[in-house]
């Protein structure tokens, strides 16, 4: 089975040149990060970006988090996955998930169905396509995007493990106590390398306005104890210390070990830029590097 290191990077592309990408993968590469994930949205095709980084790497495990199951079919996504995993030795982690209403209906005109069967149909479905994908020597690995208890006991029944994402500690530890010791759990964790907490809470909030209209990530925080006062007007600062780790950089590797602590199997750091840009911060990258 794969072996995937403790400490990986996640970060958005999108908005990033190709110069920019080749940088940030083999930058996150040469500091000895283990993995590099990135999401699927609006932008970039997830496959063919894992295709890209790939080419631009050595060592580094280049993860999906996530591919958007309504993006392609599960034949096509079976047919990718052992691809990508064959001709790069083994260094493609196929993350998978339902994503949200809007980037499946409004975005893509696909009607939301209910997420857990939803999946464990998609699954179903990339279990009978393993025979058409093209063989590989030991079957490459894949999580699903996570929150709740149904998704994250079928990432343990079916999958490597789990990715959650927008969660704190004691979520990471509900979910190690449901999934017992086995399954990975690979959690994202928001990082800004800013000690003043008015400028890191206003690039908190800005980071966050993108989830906090999200049901699935509603209900998460509302389960995690947080009330909806609090994720009103952009989020309270309880909240916003809870998603996004700020201060130096021992300030933000407490906040790692917290998760590693509760049962996480690797932690991949966003490194929020100071200024409120949409690209990682790299001197980040470079200051909690592994």
């Amino acid at each position: 089975m794969m072996k995937l290191g403790k400490l990986g990077v996640w970060s958005p592309t999108d908005a990033l040149s190709v110069a920019q990408l080749t940088e940030l993968v083999q930058r996150t590469e040469q500091l000895g990060y283990a993995a590099l994930w990135y999401p699927e949205s609006r932008g970039h095709e997830s496959f063919s970006l894992g295709s890209f980084l790939l080419s631009r790497t050595n060592t580094l495990i280049i993860a999906t988090g996530i591919a958007n199951i309504y993006a392609r079919d599960a034949t096509t996504a079976k047919q990718g996955q052992h691809t990508l995993a064959k001709l790069s030795g083994g260094r493609f982690l196929l993350g998978l998930g339902v994503s949200h209403v809007p980037m499946v209906e409004t975005l893509r005109g696909h009607a939301y169905g209910k997420p857990v069967a939803t999946m464990r149909a998609y699954l179903d479905g990339m279990d009978k396509a393993a025979a058409a994908a093209p063989k590989v020597d030991e079957a490459p690995p894949t999580v699903l995007a996570a929150l709740g208890a149904q998704m994250t006991a079928l990432g343990a029944e079916r999958t490597a493990g789990i990715h959650p994402y927008n969660v704190t500690p004691a979520h990471t530890a509900w979910a190690r106590k449901r999934v017992g010791p086995g399954p990975w759990i690979c959690v994202e964790q928001k990082v800004l390398l800013v000690k003043d907490a008015v400028q890191a809470r206003a690039v908190a909030r800005q980071n966050m306005s993108h989830y906090l209209p999200l049901p699935n990530y509603r209900n998460n925080w509302i389960r995690l104890g947080f009330t909806e006062s609090e994720l009103a007007n952009g989020g309270s600062d309880r909240f916003l210390d809870a998603m996004v780790a700020w201060g130096d950089a021992a300030a933000v590797r407490e906040r790692i070990r917290q998760h590693f602590d509760a049962g996480a199997s690797h932690v991949c750091i966003q490194p929020l830029d100071p200024g409120g840009l949409r690209t990682p911060d790299l001197n980040a990258l470079e200051a909690l590097a592994p």
